[in-house]
């Protein structure tokens, strides 16, 4: 068996609340990986308005794993969100118009942050902000209704504002097998032979997989 069509804009016709994200966006600066989903009763089909800010002209991307599952309020917010902090004043003058445009600031002016990455097989619940440059490692959870201001590592449950890592999921020598094992890169068949080791509570089954 081969599973879900990753190209498919439902993975499941009779839940039309999840979505492939891959297959709902239009924006170059978005990269999202095979399987990621959104789950929002109220439009999956629209992620693209869950992340904010992000203007062309500044260069970031938001880049998205494979077999990450993220909840409804999702809100990734991007650089151009930033202001100036560097002056006496952060009010944005050269936005309003008025001739203040000419007060327009430098990008070298700006705390642009970088890329904004989430690993693969991250979860993340439900009203979660992601704020720019984050990095969400392999494997982490994040609690519902956090504010992810700084990196979180693999394999980690974080919550709360600010996001904090509340506990490792696995101990370090399973946490560096799976980075090195990276199941997700798997073609559908393989993750199929694999899939009651992937599911299971027992830990040791994954040390048995089949080619």
């Amino acid at each position: 068996m081969t599973g879900p069509d990753p190209n498919s804009t439902y993975p499941n016709e009779n839940i039309r609340q999840v979505v492939y994200i891959k297959n709902v966006i239009s924006r170059p600066n978005i990269l999202v990986g095979d399987y990621t989903y959104y789950d929002d009763i109220d439009g999956a089909e629209k992620f693209e308005e869950h992340v904010t800010h992000h203007y062309d002209f500044l260069g970031d991307r938001l880049i998205i794993g494979k077999f990450c599952a993220i909840a409804r309020g999702i809100e990734f917010i991007m650089n151009g969100a930033n202001h100036r902090m560097n002056s006496v004043t952060t009010y944005p003058f050269n936005i309003m118009g008025g001739g203040w445009e000419k007060f327009t600031p430098k990008l070298d002016d700006l705390p642009l942050k970088g890329d904004t990455v989430v690993g693969n097989d991250v979860w993340i619940g439900q009203n979660v902000t992601v704020l720019p440059g984050v990095h969400i490692g392999d494997g982490a959870i994040i609690a519902a209704n956090s504010v992810v201001a700084k990196d979180v590592p693999p394999y980690c449950i974080a919550g709360g504002n600010p996001c904090r890592v509340i506990r490792r999921r696995f101990d370090e020598e399973l946490t560096a097998y799976l980075l090195e094992l990276q199941w997700w890169d798997w073609d559908a068949e393989k993750i199929f032979r694999n899939m009651e080791a992937l599911c299971s509570g027992d830990l040791e089954k994954i040390r048995n997989i089949k080619e």
